[in-house]
């Protein structure tokens, strides 16, 4: 898949998250069941994750192939520690 197509799918999935996200609150205002009120915040959650796998892939086949590919040592460590401390924001547990 092409960075465009990446970039397209990103795009309609913001109109998806955002269309779901005016639901959410409708429903808040309307005093809807709470479950309901659940399903719609866990299906959000879901598709933010969804656009969130898309913009990874994106950077991994723009920015970090070109770091890594560069030769340049210093670019490839800045590459490596931006994974990294993604991977630190995405494994951090709350209580």
């Amino acid at each position: 898949m092409d960075t465009a197509d990446i970039k397209r799918r990103a795009l309609h999935r913001t109109k998806i998250i955002l269309g779901q996200m005016r639901g959410l609150e409708k429903q808040i205002t309307d005093d809807t069941y709470c479950m309901d009120v659940l399903t719609q915040s866990l299906a959000i959650q879901k598709s933010l994750a969804s656009l969130n796998k898309l913009i990874l892939e994106r950077h991994l086949r723009t920015h970090i192939a070109d770091k890594m590919a560069s030769g340049d040592k210093a670019q490839q460590s800045k590459a490596i520690e931006e994974l990294l401390n993604l991977y630190e924001l995405n494994n951090i547990r709350t209580k």
